[in-house]
Protein backbone atom coordinates (compact mmCIF):
# COMPACT_ATOMS: atom_id res chain seq x y z
CA UNK A 1 0.00 0.00 0.00
CA UNK A 2 1.65 3.13 -0.84
CA UNK A 3 1.14 6.40 1.11
CA UNK A 4 1.72 9.82 -0.13
CA UNK A 5 3.04 12.79 1.98
CA UNK A 6 0.01 14.49 1.22
CA UNK A 7 -3.93 13.97 1.91
CA UNK A 8 -3.28 10.62 3.08
CA UNK A 9 -3.45 9.68 7.13
CA UNK A 10 -0.37 8.47 8.73
CA UNK A 11 -0.22 4.70 8.41
CA UNK A 12 1.28 4.33 11.97
CA UNK A 13 -1.73 6.11 12.99
CA UNK A 14 -3.79 4.00 11.27
CA UNK A 15 -2.52 0.12 11.90
CA UNK A 16 -2.93 1.47 15.61
CA UNK A 17 -6.08 2.71 15.54
CA UNK A 18 -7.04 -0.27 13.75
CA UNK A 19 -5.50 -2.52 16.14
CA UNK A 20 -7.20 -0.30 19.29
CA UNK A 21 -10.61 -1.46 18.01
CA UNK A 22 -9.83 -4.69 17.63
CA UNK A 23 -8.68 -5.21 21.02
CA UNK A 24 -11.14 -2.54 22.61
CA UNK A 25 -12.56 -4.70 25.09
CA UNK A 26 -8.92 -5.95 26.18
CA UNK A 27 -8.16 -2.40 26.94
CA UNK A 28 -11.01 -1.26 28.57
CA UNK A 29 -11.05 -3.83 31.50
CA UNK A 30 -7.98 -2.14 33.60
CA UNK A 31 -9.30 1.73 32.77
CA UNK A 32 -12.64 0.45 33.90
CA UNK A 33 -10.27 -1.40 37.21
CA UNK A 34 -8.36 1.96 37.29
CA UNK A 35 -11.94 4.13 37.90
CA UNK A 36 -13.02 1.84 40.20
CA UNK A 37 -9.20 1.89 42.11
CA UNK A 38 -9.06 5.99 41.99
CA UNK A 39 -13.13 6.19 43.74
CA UNK A 40 -11.66 3.62 46.53
CA UNK A 41 -8.90 5.58 46.81
CA UNK A 42 -10.59 9.23 47.30
CA UNK A 43 -13.00 7.76 49.39
CA UNK A 44 -9.87 6.85 51.54
CA UNK A 45 -8.68 10.10 51.17
CA UNK A 46 -11.68 12.02 51.99
CA UNK A 47 -11.75 9.82 55.61
CA UNK A 48 -8.03 10.29 56.47
CA UNK A 49 -8.77 14.29 55.62
CA UNK A 50 -11.36 13.66 58.69
CA UNK A 51 -9.12 11.85 60.92
CA UNK A 52 -6.31 13.87 60.78
CA UNK A 53 -8.80 16.88 61.28
CA UNK A 54 -9.98 14.69 64.39
CA UNK A 55 -6.34 14.39 65.45
CA UNK A 56 -5.98 18.24 65.42
CA UNK A 57 -9.04 18.36 67.59
CA UNK A 58 -12.03 18.56 65.85
CA UNK A 59 -14.66 15.73 66.70
CA UNK A 60 -16.38 14.34 63.61
CA UNK A 61 -14.36 10.88 62.72
CA UNK A 62 -13.62 7.99 65.18
CA UNK A 63 -13.14 3.98 65.19
CA UNK A 64 -15.85 3.83 62.37
CA UNK A 65 -14.09 6.29 60.20
CA UNK A 66 -10.82 4.27 60.25
CA UNK A 67 -12.03 1.13 59.77
CA UNK A 68 -13.26 2.20 56.59
CA UNK A 69 -10.33 3.77 55.14
CA UNK A 70 -8.49 0.44 56.33
CA UNK A 71 -11.25 -1.16 54.28
CA UNK A 72 -11.16 0.92 51.23
CA UNK A 73 -7.39 1.22 51.42
CA UNK A 74 -7.29 -2.43 51.35
CA UNK A 75 -10.18 -2.51 47.99
CA UNK A 76 -8.19 0.07 46.32
CA UNK A 77 -5.02 -1.94 46.48
CA UNK A 78 -6.80 -5.32 45.28
CA UNK A 79 -8.68 -3.44 42.06
CA UNK A 80 -5.08 -2.05 41.61
CA UNK A 81 -3.61 -5.10 41.66
CA UNK A 82 -6.37 -6.87 39.44
CA UNK A 83 -5.89 -3.52 37.27
CA UNK A 84 -1.26 -4.16 36.61
CA UNK A 85 -3.10 -7.69 35.61
CA UNK A 86 -5.78 -6.64 33.13
CA UNK A 87 -2.92 -4.29 31.36
CA UNK A 88 -0.60 -7.24 30.88
CA UNK A 89 -2.87 -9.84 29.42
CA UNK A 90 -3.86 -6.49 27.36
CA UNK A 91 -0.24 -6.23 26.34
CA UNK A 92 -0.46 -9.79 25.62
CA UNK A 93 -3.25 -10.16 23.92
CA UNK A 94 -2.01 -7.93 21.87
CA UNK A 95 1.38 -8.84 20.83
CA UNK A 96 0.46 -12.49 20.03
CA UNK A 97 -2.22 -10.67 17.42
CA UNK A 98 0.71 -8.57 15.74
CA UNK A 99 3.01 -11.20 16.12
CA UNK A 100 0.69 -14.05 14.09
CA UNK A 101 -0.48 -11.19 11.47
CA UNK A 102 3.26 -10.60 11.05
CA UNK A 103 4.97 -13.63 10.72
CA UNK A 104 1.35 -15.03 8.31
CA UNK A 105 1.70 -11.48 6.03
CA UNK A 106 5.71 -12.50 5.76
CA UNK A 107 4.68 -16.17 4.88
CA UNK A 108 2.67 -15.18 2.59
CA UNK A 109 4.99 -12.71 0.43
CA UNK A 110 7.53 -15.20 0.33
CA UNK A 111 10.38 -14.65 -1.91
CA UNK A 112 8.75 -11.21 -3.28
CA UNK A 113 9.61 -9.72 0.02
CA UNK A 114 12.86 -7.73 -0.27
CA UNK A 115 13.91 -7.45 3.57
CA UNK A 116 16.98 -9.46 4.64
CA UNK A 117 16.39 -11.70 7.34
CA UNK A 118 17.75 -9.84 9.96
CA UNK A 119 15.00 -6.98 9.07
CA UNK A 120 12.24 -9.59 9.10
CA UNK A 121 13.51 -10.86 12.23
CA UNK A 122 13.29 -7.34 14.05
CA UNK A 123 9.80 -7.20 12.39
CA UNK A 124 8.03 -10.29 14.14
CA UNK A 125 10.55 -9.65 17.47
CA UNK A 126 11.52 -5.87 18.02
CA UNK A 127 8.93 -4.23 16.33
CA UNK A 128 6.01 -6.57 18.03
CA UNK A 129 7.40 -5.91 21.30
CA UNK A 130 7.25 -2.32 20.72
CA UNK A 131 3.93 -2.31 20.51
CA UNK A 132 3.09 -4.64 23.73
CA UNK A 133 3.19 -1.20 26.27
CA UNK A 134 0.94 0.68 24.00
CA UNK A 135 -1.90 -1.39 24.12
CA UNK A 136 -1.46 -2.77 27.66
CA UNK A 137 0.08 0.52 29.54
CA UNK A 138 -0.61 3.66 27.25
CA UNK A 139 -4.46 3.12 26.01
CA UNK A 140 -5.34 2.42 29.65
CA UNK A 141 -3.08 4.92 31.10
CA UNK A 142 -4.43 7.48 28.69
CA UNK A 143 -7.81 7.27 28.87
CA UNK A 144 -7.73 6.73 32.94
CA UNK A 145 -5.81 9.66 32.66
CA UNK A 146 -8.69 11.92 31.09
CA UNK A 147 -11.41 10.34 33.75
CA UNK A 148 -10.13 10.31 37.10
CA UNK A 149 -8.49 13.91 37.23
CA UNK A 150 -12.54 14.97 36.70
CA UNK A 151 -13.10 12.94 39.57
CA UNK A 152 -10.68 14.69 41.50
CA UNK A 153 -11.50 18.05 40.29
CA UNK A 154 -15.04 18.09 40.72
CA UNK A 155 -14.77 16.69 44.45
CA UNK A 156 -11.98 19.51 45.25
CA UNK A 157 -14.58 22.20 43.85
CA UNK A 158 -17.30 20.30 46.00
CA UNK A 159 -15.19 20.59 49.09
CA UNK A 160 -13.51 24.01 48.33
CA UNK A 161 -14.05 25.76 44.90
CA UNK A 162 -11.13 27.89 44.54
CA UNK A 163 -9.22 24.46 45.08
CA UNK A 164 -10.93 22.49 42.34
CA UNK A 165 -10.39 25.75 40.33
CA UNK A 166 -6.58 25.93 40.73
CA UNK A 167 -6.32 21.85 40.20
CA UNK A 168 -8.22 22.63 36.55
CA UNK A 169 -5.93 24.77 35.95
CA UNK A 170 -3.48 22.55 36.63
CA UNK A 171 -4.66 20.58 34.20
CA UNK A 172 -5.14 22.63 31.73
CA UNK A 173 -1.19 23.58 31.99
CA UNK A 174 0.00 19.85 31.86
CA UNK A 175 -1.12 19.07 27.66
CA UNK A 176 1.18 22.69 26.89
CA UNK A 177 3.84 20.95 28.86
CA UNK A 178 3.58 17.52 27.24
CA UNK A 179 3.36 18.93 23.81
CA UNK A 180 6.79 21.01 24.40
CA UNK A 181 8.70 17.88 25.20
CA UNK A 182 7.15 16.16 23.07
CA UNK A 183 7.05 17.48 19.57
CA UNK A 184 10.30 16.01 18.33
CA UNK A 185 9.80 12.90 20.52
CA UNK A 186 7.91 10.83 17.93
CA UNK A 187 10.95 11.53 15.36
CA UNK A 188 13.35 10.62 17.83
CA UNK A 189 11.78 7.49 18.35
CA UNK A 190 11.35 6.38 14.44
CA UNK A 191 14.67 6.67 13.81
CA UNK A 192 15.67 4.90 16.96
CA UNK A 193 13.72 2.02 15.91
CA UNK A 194 15.36 2.61 12.03
CA UNK A 195 18.68 1.86 13.60
CA UNK A 196 17.58 -0.75 15.61
CA UNK A 197 16.30 -2.47 12.44
CA UNK A 198 19.36 -1.41 10.63
CA UNK A 199 21.54 -3.09 12.99
CA UNK A 200 19.62 -6.31 13.63
CA UNK A 201 19.93 -6.59 9.78
CA UNK A 202 23.70 -6.22 9.58
CA UNK A 203 24.37 -8.47 12.76
CA UNK A 204 22.08 -11.27 11.39
CA UNK A 205 23.81 -10.89 8.24
CA UNK A 206 27.48 -10.94 9.23
CA UNK A 207 26.80 -13.63 11.41
CA UNK A 208 25.20 -16.03 8.53
CA UNK A 209 28.63 -14.54 6.17
CA UNK A 210 31.21 -15.20 8.84
CA UNK A 211 33.44 -17.73 6.90
CA UNK A 212 33.27 -15.38 4.14
CA UNK A 213 34.66 -12.73 6.32
CA UNK A 214 37.22 -14.25 7.62
CA UNK A 215 38.40 -15.68 4.63
CA UNK A 216 38.98 -12.19 3.09
CA UNK A 217 40.22 -10.72 6.60
CA UNK A 218 37.37 -8.27 7.20
CA UNK A 219 36.26 -9.90 10.80
CA UNK A 220 37.91 -6.71 12.37
CA UNK A 221 37.02 -3.70 9.42
CA UNK A 222 32.95 -5.45 10.00
CA UNK A 223 33.97 -5.75 13.79
CA UNK A 224 34.65 -1.84 14.23
CA UNK A 225 31.28 -1.19 11.69
CA UNK A 226 28.83 -2.88 13.99
CA UNK A 227 30.60 -1.20 16.60
CA UNK A 228 30.19 2.28 15.18
CA UNK A 229 26.46 1.20 14.44
CA UNK A 230 25.66 0.23 17.79
CA UNK A 231 26.91 3.89 19.12
CA UNK A 232 24.93 5.68 16.83
CA UNK A 233 21.80 3.62 18.13
CA UNK A 234 22.32 4.34 21.82
CA UNK A 235 23.15 7.83 20.73
CA UNK A 236 19.46 7.78 19.40
CA UNK A 237 18.32 6.37 22.86
CA UNK A 238 19.47 8.37 24.65
CA UNK A 239 17.41 11.16 22.82
CA UNK A 240 14.80 9.23 23.73
CA UNK A 241 15.07 8.93 26.97
CA UNK A 242 16.09 12.43 27.27
CA UNK A 243 12.43 13.52 26.12
CA UNK A 244 10.98 10.89 29.00
CA UNK A 245 13.59 12.59 31.95
CA UNK A 246 11.53 16.54 30.20
CA UNK A 247 8.23 15.26 30.66
CA UNK A 248 8.53 13.56 34.11
CA UNK A 249 10.44 17.33 35.32
CA UNK A 250 7.57 18.79 34.09
CA UNK A 251 5.17 17.32 35.90
CA UNK A 252 6.95 17.49 39.01
CA UNK A 253 7.43 21.39 39.26
CA UNK A 254 3.77 21.73 38.07
CA UNK A 255 2.92 19.67 41.02
CA UNK A 256 4.51 21.44 43.55
CA UNK A 257 3.62 24.57 42.15
CA UNK A 258 -0.36 23.49 42.88
CA UNK A 259 0.49 21.84 46.10
CA UNK A 260 2.12 25.62 47.19
CA UNK A 261 -1.31 27.33 45.51
CA UNK A 262 -3.85 24.92 47.33
CA UNK A 263 -2.12 25.38 51.00
CA UNK A 264 -1.35 29.20 50.52
CA UNK A 265 -5.38 29.51 49.73
CA UNK A 266 -5.88 27.91 52.64
CA UNK A 267 -4.02 29.85 54.88
CA UNK A 268 -1.99 26.98 57.31
CA UNK A 269 -5.73 25.46 57.67
CA UNK A 270 -6.14 28.11 60.41
CA UNK A 271 -9.65 29.60 61.48
CA UNK A 272 -12.13 26.71 61.41
CA UNK A 273 -12.68 22.89 61.07
CA UNK A 274 -9.58 21.87 58.58
CA UNK A 275 -11.14 18.94 57.02
CA UNK A 276 -11.63 20.99 53.86
CA UNK A 277 -8.21 21.79 53.64
CA UNK A 278 -6.73 18.63 54.20
CA UNK A 279 -9.24 17.08 51.98
CA UNK A 280 -7.81 19.17 48.87
CA UNK A 281 -4.30 19.18 50.09
CA UNK A 282 -4.72 15.23 49.91
CA UNK A 283 -6.08 15.29 46.61
CA UNK A 284 -3.21 16.77 45.00
CA UNK A 285 -0.99 13.38 44.84
CA UNK A 286 -4.01 11.43 44.53
CA UNK A 287 -4.83 14.29 40.85
CA UNK A 288 -1.57 13.95 39.54
CA UNK A 289 -1.26 10.10 40.14
CA UNK A 290 -2.38 9.55 36.73
CA UNK A 291 -0.46 12.07 34.93
CA UNK A 292 2.13 10.57 36.17
CA UNK A 293 1.69 7.22 34.96
CA UNK A 294 0.59 9.03 31.65
CA UNK A 295 3.96 10.73 31.67
CA UNK A 296 5.68 7.30 32.60
CA UNK A 297 3.58 5.52 29.91
CA UNK A 298 4.09 8.33 27.00
CA UNK A 299 7.55 6.78 25.86
CA UNK A 300 5.17 3.85 25.04
CA UNK A 301 3.35 5.72 22.66
CA UNK A 302 6.52 6.99 20.82
CA UNK A 303 8.18 3.49 21.00
CA UNK A 304 4.61 2.64 18.98
CA UNK A 305 4.68 4.82 16.16
CA UNK A 306 7.92 4.43 15.37
CA UNK A 307 7.53 0.18 15.58
CA UNK A 308 4.36 0.85 13.59
CA UNK A 309 5.92 2.70 11.08
CA UNK A 310 7.76 -0.28 10.07
CA UNK A 311 4.86 -2.60 10.53
CA UNK A 312 2.06 -0.22 8.97
CA UNK A 313 3.49 -0.90 5.15
CA UNK A 314 3.39 -4.72 5.71
CA UNK A 315 0.06 -5.24 7.93
CA UNK A 316 -2.07 -2.10 5.94
CA UNK A 317 -1.81 -3.79 2.55
CA UNK A 318 -5.21 -5.69 1.67
CA UNK A 319 -5.43 -9.18 1.63
CA UNK A 320 -5.40 -10.67 -1.89
CA UNK A 321 -8.77 -11.50 -3.02
CA UNK A 322 -9.60 -14.75 -5.39
CA UNK A 323 -11.56 -17.92 -5.52
CA UNK A 324 -10.82 -20.95 -3.62
CA UNK A 325 -10.34 -24.27 -5.27
CA UNK A 326 -13.60 -26.75 -4.84
CA UNK A 327 -11.11 -29.74 -5.49
CA UNK A 328 -7.70 -30.38 -6.49
CA UNK A 329 -7.67 -30.82 -10.76
CA UNK A 330 -6.17 -34.65 -11.24
CA UNK A 331 -4.21 -32.94 -14.35
CA UNK A 332 -2.95 -29.41 -14.57
CA UNK A 333 -1.94 -27.66 -18.01
CA UNK A 334 -0.27 -24.09 -17.62
CA UNK A 335 -0.50 -21.54 -20.56
CA UNK A 336 1.47 -18.20 -20.32
CA UNK A 337 0.15 -15.45 -23.19
CA UNK A 338 1.79 -12.66 -23.86
CA UNK A 339 2.97 -12.12 -20.50
CA UNK A 340 4.88 -8.89 -18.79
CA UNK A 341 6.44 -8.27 -15.37
CA UNK A 342 8.28 -5.55 -14.22
CA UNK A 343 9.49 -4.53 -10.85
CA UNK A 344 10.96 -1.67 -11.04
CA UNK A 345 9.50 1.03 -13.58
CA UNK A 346 12.86 2.75 -14.86
CA UNK A 347 14.55 -0.48 -15.72
CA UNK A 348 13.59 -3.18 -18.56
CA UNK A 349 10.59 -5.45 -17.25
CA UNK A 350 11.82 -9.29 -16.20
CA UNK A 351 9.33 -10.55 -18.14
CA UNK A 352 8.04 -9.33 -21.62
CA UNK A 353 5.64 -10.93 -23.78
CA UNK A 354 6.34 -14.54 -22.73
CA UNK A 355 4.23 -17.38 -24.19
CA UNK A 356 4.45 -20.85 -23.95
CA UNK A 357 2.21 -24.03 -22.62
CA UNK A 358 3.08 -26.82 -20.64
CA UNK A 359 0.90 -29.92 -20.53
CA UNK A 360 -0.12 -32.38 -18.35
CA UNK A 361 2.79 -34.78 -17.69
CA UNK A 362 5.56 -32.83 -19.60
CA UNK A 363 8.78 -31.40 -18.21
CA UNK A 364 9.57 -27.64 -19.51
CA UNK A 365 13.12 -27.01 -18.89
CA UNK A 366 13.87 -23.09 -18.51
CA UNK A 367 17.62 -21.85 -19.67
CA UNK A 368 18.85 -18.39 -19.73
CA UNK A 369 21.85 -16.36 -17.87
CA UNK A 370 20.79 -14.87 -14.64
CA UNK A 371 18.00 -12.19 -15.08
CA UNK A 372 16.50 -13.66 -17.78
CA UNK A 373 13.30 -14.07 -15.82
CA UNK A 374 13.09 -17.31 -14.85
CA UNK A 375 12.73 -17.38 -11.36
CA UNK A 376 9.98 -14.72 -12.27
CA UNK A 377 8.29 -17.15 -14.02
CA UNK A 378 8.28 -19.63 -11.26
CA UNK A 379 6.96 -16.53 -9.09
CA UNK A 380 4.39 -16.30 -11.12
CA UNK A 381 3.11 -19.84 -11.00
CA UNK A 382 3.09 -19.56 -7.09
CA UNK A 383 1.13 -16.57 -6.73
CA UNK A 384 3.59 -14.42 -5.31
CA UNK A 385 3.64 -11.65 -7.97
CA UNK A 386 1.02 -10.44 -10.49
CA UNK A 387 1.74 -10.01 -14.42
CA UNK A 388 1.21 -6.33 -15.23
CA UNK A 389 0.08 -7.52 -18.46
CA UNK A 390 -1.17 -10.89 -20.14
CA UNK A 391 -2.93 -14.08 -19.13
CA UNK A 392 -1.95 -17.06 -16.73
CA UNK A 393 -3.94 -20.01 -17.63
CA UNK A 394 -4.26 -23.52 -15.62
CA UNK A 395 -6.81 -25.90 -17.45
CA UNK A 396 -8.15 -23.07 -19.50
CA UNK A 397 -9.29 -20.69 -16.67
CA UNK A 398 -7.32 -17.48 -15.46
CA UNK A 399 -5.00 -18.53 -12.86
CA UNK A 400 -4.77 -14.80 -11.29
CA UNK A 401 -8.52 -15.18 -10.22
CA UNK A 402 -7.86 -17.58 -7.60
CA UNK A 403 -5.98 -16.67 -4.16
CA UNK A 404 -1.80 -16.80 -4.10
CA UNK A 405 -2.12 -19.40 -1.39
CA UNK A 406 -4.54 -21.87 -3.57
CA UNK A 407 -1.89 -21.40 -6.67
CA UNK A 408 0.86 -22.61 -3.72
CA UNK A 409 -1.47 -25.47 -3.43
CA UNK A 410 -0.90 -26.71 -7.13
CA UNK A 411 2.69 -26.62 -6.95
CA UNK A 412 5.94 -28.19 -5.46
CA UNK A 413 9.09 -26.11 -5.62
CA UNK A 414 12.52 -26.76 -4.60
CA UNK A 415 15.12 -23.71 -4.86
CA UNK A 416 18.35 -23.94 -5.83
CA UNK A 417 19.73 -23.48 -1.66
CA UNK A 418 16.97 -26.30 0.01
CA UNK A 419 16.78 -24.62 3.78
CA UNK A 420 16.79 -27.31 6.32
CA UNK A 421 15.18 -26.24 9.79
CA UNK A 422 16.53 -27.58 12.79
CA UNK A 423 14.67 -31.04 13.45
CA UNK A 424 14.71 -34.26 12.69
CA UNK A 425 14.78 -35.73 8.73
CA UNK A 426 11.33 -36.95 9.19
CA UNK A 427 9.67 -33.81 10.50
CA UNK A 428 11.66 -31.46 7.79
CA UNK A 429 9.73 -33.88 5.40
CA UNK A 430 6.32 -33.46 6.84
CA UNK A 431 6.97 -29.49 7.29
CA UNK A 432 4.53 -28.85 3.66
CA UNK A 433 1.95 -31.58 4.85
CA UNK A 434 2.12 -31.91 9.30
CA UNK A 435 -0.83 -34.02 8.72
CA UNK A 436 1.08 -36.71 6.24
CA UNK A 437 1.29 -40.44 7.69
CA UNK A 438 4.34 -42.24 8.15
CA UNK A 439 4.08 -44.27 5.15
CA UNK A 440 3.70 -41.17 3.39
CA UNK A 441 6.82 -39.35 4.95
CA UNK A 442 8.48 -42.86 3.91
CA UNK A 443 7.64 -42.79 0.50
CA UNK A 444 8.37 -39.24 -0.30
CA UNK A 445 11.77 -39.76 1.76
CA UNK A 446 12.53 -42.78 -1.04
CA UNK A 447 11.96 -40.88 -4.02
CA UNK A 448 13.81 -37.94 -3.02
CA UNK A 449 16.98 -40.64 -2.50
CA UNK A 450 16.86 -39.41 1.58
CA UNK A 451 16.56 -42.94 2.67
CA UNK A 452 19.83 -44.06 0.51
CA UNK A 453 21.37 -42.49 3.60
CA UNK A 454 19.33 -42.14 6.03
CA UNK A 455 19.87 -45.71 6.81
CA UNK A 456 23.11 -45.28 7.72
CA UNK A 457 22.29 -42.69 10.47
CA UNK A 458 22.03 -43.68 13.72
CA UNK A 459 18.06 -42.96 14.37
CA UNK A 460 17.16 -43.02 10.59
CA UNK A 461 14.89 -40.63 9.66
CA UNK A 462 14.56 -39.24 13.33
CA UNK A 463 18.28 -38.26 12.79
CA UNK A 464 18.58 -34.48 14.18
CA UNK A 465 20.04 -31.62 12.20
CA UNK A 466 20.75 -28.10 12.02
CA UNK A 467 19.75 -25.07 10.59
CA UNK A 468 20.81 -25.48 6.92
CA UNK A 469 21.50 -29.37 7.07
CA UNK A 470 24.40 -28.33 9.49
CA UNK A 471 25.15 -32.09 10.36
CA UNK A 472 24.76 -33.88 7.01
CA UNK A 473 27.65 -34.13 4.14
Amino acid sequence: MAYSSAGQPDPAKVLLKRESRALRGRVMLPVLLGVAATMAALGTTWLVARLLAALLGFPGAGWPELAAAAALAVLGAALGLAQERAQLAAGEAARTRLRDLTFARLLAAGPADARSVGERASLVVDRVEALDGYFGRWLPTATLALIAPVLVIALAAWADPQSGLLLGIAGLIYPFAMAGTGIGAATASRRQFEQLERLSGRFLDRMRGLPTLVLFNRQEAEAEALGEAADELRLRTMKVLRVAFLSGTALELLSALALACIAWRHGGLSGGDPTAGLFCLLLVPAFFAPLRAFAAAYHERLSATGAAAALAPLLLDPEPEGLLLQEMPPKVVVTFTEVRLSYDAARAPALDGLSFRVNAGETMVLVGPSGAGKSSVLRLLMGFNRPEAGRISINGQDAMALRPEELRRLSSYIGQKPHLFRASLRENIRFARPEATAGQVEAAARAARVADFAEALPQGLDTLVGEGGWGLS
